[in-house]
């Protein structure tokens, strides 16, 4: 079974990335590693992003979300 990314943890160990790169202190290849985790993690917080899209895209097209409505304060009732 495959582990869910979890998408809050991947942006903030992405965030903690880049600013450990900001900090000009690695090595070469230390940096080279973090960056290629940075990509990594980039890829998978985009994949989560268009998933995420999607389900509200089906979501919104079954009850009409997408389509203008007058704001009624009152429910509406059919007669």
């Amino acid at each position: 079974m495959t582990k869910r990314f979890d998408f809050n943890k991947g942006l903030k160990d992405l965030e903690t990335i880049v600013q450990t790169m900001e900090g000009g202190d690695l090595s070469l290849e230390d940096s080279l590693k973090n960056f290629e985790r940075g990509v990594a993690l980039t890829r998978q917080c985009q994949i989560a992003l268009s998933e995420a899209e999607q389900k509200i895209a089906i979501l919104s097209a079954d009850d009409n979300y997408h389509a203008q409505q007058p704001f009624t304060q009152e429910p509406n009732k059919e007669s």
